[in-house]
């Protein structure tokens, strides 16, 4: 079976064509600037990329020259569109609607559209593109995966504001936490490594990167989580404040006379480390400027790390101890330095980092030493392999 796996930004398309008998990654690309002029895809096979500048006015458009280039005679990686198999869709939002990936159809897209208040950048987005992709491959069954849905385990006390009980009722004004489908695969995945059932573990999974999240799984199930009502929640992240007073929004507010549209663009785009840095959302800028002797860019880091221990020892109280700790997403995959940072910050949990084994980028490795009472792995995350396994799975039954 080969599935697409599609993720729709308000701008944006990313995609992946799998062999589901191997595994294997057959291509894969980004298009972005959709509805501009200077709209581009990268699309990539086999290591090679290949550059398609091209104005796209819609998602629909954009899934067209998709498959073009999976069907392309030079690079393309299949003959016909019909050897796609079935679609999986990334999906932000599931509300309390989705515990679970499901095969779309009309009910879950207007489910999807009761959503949008709750995701109203995203949603519309991963809407449009299955409405998009119906259209250029009507006869292919498609499967919508949530970023919610992993975290619809969480105990009524986690996920509930202390906030007038109505609130919840009328609105759905809850913690939903998002990067559900990282966390899933990446709790797995260190389960097998440590050839354990996951059952019995305690994992506390770290998926830092532009966005940043933590969750804490016990026994296979999602118990707590960083992010909230939205994706604001939390540790600070490139552009995102996280965890705020929230009486710091209507102070603003007054003093600066500022819209609540406008102090949620400070709060989502111009705040976490940009904000604090005044560089750059990239820790890779932040951190050339941190060797030059920056020091609002050594704190965007340490207020970072900072939170980041906070979270993972408020996990480990919560669950009554952890068994092992992962790394994953760009920061958490490639930030040696920050890794050690949190990690040399937990010795009350009995982490011990092996600074050899933890000098590495991108690979799946276990860092700690052998007498170390907490495992810390780094463990790269695959949420598109998770939604095209849930794809195949569901789309084969």
């Amino acid at each position: 079976m080969k599935v697409l796996v599609v993720n729709c930004g308000s701008s944006s398309i990313k995609y992946q064509l799998i062999d589901m008998q191997t595994e294997e990654l057959m291509a894969k690309g980004y298009l972005e600037k959709v509805g501009l002029p200077d709209s581009f895809l990268t699309h990539t096979v086999n290591g090679e990329k290949h550059r398609i500048e091209q104005k796209i006015d819609n998602h629909e458009e954009g899934i067209k020259l998709v498959l073009e280039q999976l069907t392309h005679p030079e690079y393309g990686v299949i003959k016909d569109l019909n050897e796609i198999d079935a679609v999986g869709h990334r999906v932000v939002h599931g509300g309390e609607k989705f515990s679970s990936s499901v095969l779309i159809d009309d009910s879950v897209i207007e489910a999807m559209k009761e959503c949008i208040p709750l995701a109203p950048l995203h949603n519309p987005a991963g809407i449009i593109g299955i409405e998009a992709c119906k259209k250029v491959l009507p006869n292919v069954p498609m499967v919508g995966v949530f970023d919610t849905a992993f975290h619809q385990t969480l105990p009524k006390m986690a996920y509930l504001y202390a906030l007038p009980y109505e609130y919840y009722e009328k609105y759905g004004v809850r913690k939903y936490g998002f990067h559900g489908t990282s966390h899933r695969f990446v709790s797995k995945r260190v389960a097998e490594l440590m050839n354990k059932p996951i059952e019995d573990l305690k994992i506390i999974t770290c998926h830092l990167g532009q966005g940043a999240s933590l969750c804490a799984v016990k026994g296979g199930k999602s118990v707590d989580t960083s992010m909230g009502l939205t994706p604001l929640a939390g540790v600070p992240m490139g552009t995102r404040c996280g965890d705020i007073d929230p009486s710091i929004v209507t102070f603003l507010m007054k003093k600066e006379n500022l819209s609540p549209d406008e102090m949620d663009n400070i709060m989502n785009k111009k705040s976490g480390k940009l904000g604090v840095s005044g560089i750059s959302s990239d820790d890779r800028d932040v951190e050339a400027a941190i060797k030059e002797g920056n020091e609002r860019a050594k704190l965007a880091i340490d207020t970072f790390a900072y939170q980041v221990i906070g979270y993972i020892g408020r996990f480990a109280a919560q669950m009554d101890g952890v068994d092992v700790i992962t790394f994953a997403g760009g920061v958490g995959e490639n930030g040696i330095e920050v890794r050690k940072q949190i990690c040399d910050s937990l010795s009350f949990l009995g982490v011990k980092i092996d600074e050899e084994k933890n000098n590495c980028r991108g690979k799946e490795v276990e860092i700690t030493t052998p007498d170390s009472k907490v495992k810390v792995f780094v463990v790269p995350t695959n949420e598109e392999l998770t939604i095209a396994r849930d794809t195949m799975e569901i789309v084969s039954k």
